[in-house]
C-alpha cells in the first residue's frame, strides 16, 4: 500500500456543527421549463468527466445522466473517467476546457466544498472557473464492512478500535472526501486512533475491502448499492435517516449513541466558466428533464439517493455555502495535503 498518503489531525474538527445538514433533501416541484433548443446548440457529442475511476458513486450517477440526456438534447452523450487526487485531476482539466458546453463535469461536495480549502494547489477555483446548473442528489454517508466481518454495528467496529489503538483501517474515495472528514470527526469525537486509507476513488476502496485489505469503506450508497444488494457488504450506519432502497431500516450513528453526525452529501454537474449563457440555461433545463423521468428517480432511489434536480440559482447557494462551511471546518482541524 505505497501509494497511499496520511494526512494529520492537527486538531478537532471544533466547527463541525451538530446535525450539519449540507443540502435540501427533496427535489424542487417546479418542474423544469420548457426545453428550446439552441440553433447552434448541441452538434455534436457532449462529454460528461467524472474524476473519479469507474464503479463510484460518481460514475454511477454520471452514467445514469448520460443515458437520459442523450435523447434529450438529440446528441450522443458519453462519459469520460479521469481520476486521480481526490477528483482534482479530472475537475482541473475540465476547467481547463473549451467552455462551448460539450464538456461537462459531475462534481460532488468534497471536490467543491473541500479540496480547495485542504490542497495546497488542488488545480483550480471552484467559483472563478465553474458555471453550476444542476444539484443532482443528495444522500447519507455510508460505513459498509463485508458480509463476513465480525462487525455487525458501527459500536462493534469501534470497541475493537479503542481495543487496537491505531491498527483498525478504514478506507475512503480520497484525502479530504466528505467520508474522509466525517471518519475523522466521528473518531475524535469518540477518541479513537484510525488507520484512514484513502483510495483514488470509491472502487478501488470496495475492492479492497472485498479482498480484505482494509476493515470498513466509508463512501455514498451508490458506491455499494450493488453489493449491499447481492450479501456481500453490510451497512453498520449511515449519517443520516434519509435512506431508500437497500439501505432503508440501516441504523443511524446516532441510532448507535454517536451524537452530532448528521451529514449529507450531493452531486452536481457544472461547465467551465465563460458557456455562453444560452448553452448554460439549455444544459440546465435538459439536465433537470433528464433527472425528473421516472426511470431516473427509480434507479437513483434504489441505489439510496434523493433527486433534487434543483434550479441553476439554488444550486449556487447551495455551492457558496459548502465552500464556506467546508472551508471552515478544513482551516479549524489544521488538515493540508500537498
Amino acid at each position: 500500500m505505497s501509494h497511499f498518503r496520511k494526512i494529520t489531525m492537527k486538531a478537532a474538527l471544533g466547527t463541525f456543527a451538530a446535525g450539519l445538514v449540507l443540502c435540501s433533501l427533496s427535489i424542487n416541484e417546479s418542474h423544469a421549463q420548457e426545453l428550446k433548443p439552441l440553433a447552434d446548440f448541441p452538434k455534436q457529442t457532449i462529454t460528461i468527466v467524472s474524476p473519479f475511476p469507474p464503479g463510484g458513486g460518481n460514475d454511477k450517477i454520471s452514467r445514469l445522466l448520460a443515458a437520459e440526456l442523450a435523447p434529450i438534447v438529440g446528441q450522443p452523450v458519453v462519459v469520460e473517467n479521469r481520476g486521480g487526487a481526490g477528483g482534482n485531476l479530472g475537475t482541473s482539466s475540465v476547467a481547463r476546457a473549451k467552455p462551448d458546453g460539450y464538456t461537462i463535469l459531475t462534481s460532488q461536495t468534497s471536490i467543491i466544498g473541500v479540496n480547495p480549502a485542504l490542497y495546497v494547489n488542488a488545480g483550480f477555483k471552484p467559483k472563478q472557473d465553474f458555471e453550476p446548473l444542476s444539484q443532482l442528489t443528495s444522500a447519507p454517508v455510508v460505513f459498509v464492512v463485508r458480509a463476513d466481518s465480525p462487525y455487525k454495528t458501527m459500536n462493534d467496529y469501534i470497541a475493537d478500535a479503542r481495543a487496537k489503538p491505531d491498527t483498525l483501517t478504514f478506507a475512503t474515495p480520497g484525502n479530504g472526501t466528505l467520508s474522509h472528514l466525517t471518519t475523522s470527526r466521528m473518531a475524535t469525537q469518540e477518541k479513537l486512533q484510525l488507520t484512514h486509507i484513502p483510495y483514488k476513488g470509491a472502487g478501488p476502496a470496495v475492492t479492497d475491502l472485498m479482498g480484505g485489505q482494509v476493515a470498513m469503506v466509508v463512501t455514498s450508497p451508490s458506491s455499494v448499492e450493488g453489493l449491499v444488494a447481492s450479501g456481500k457488504l453490510r451497512v453498520i450506519a449511515s449519517t443520516n435517516s434519509d435512506l431508500l432502497g437497500v439501505f432503508k431500516g440501516v441504523p443511524t450513528l446516532a441510532d448507535q449513541g454517536i451524537k452530532d453526525m448528521n451529514v449529507t452529501d450531493w452531486y452536481g454537474v457544472f461547465v467551465p466558466k465563460a458557456t455562453p449563457a444560452d448553452r448554460v440555461s439549455y444544459l440546465e433545463t435538459a439536465i433537470r428533464k433528464a433527472m425528473a423521468s421516472a426511470e431516473m428517480k427509480m434507479k437513483v432511489n434504489q441505489s439510496g439517493s434523493q433527486v433534487i434536480a434543483s434550479p441553476r440559482a439554488d444550486f449556487i447557494k447551495t455551492v457558496d455555502k459548502e465552500i464556506a462551511d467546508w472551508g471552515a471546518v478544513v482551516k479549524a482541524a489544521g488538515l493540508k495535503v500537498d
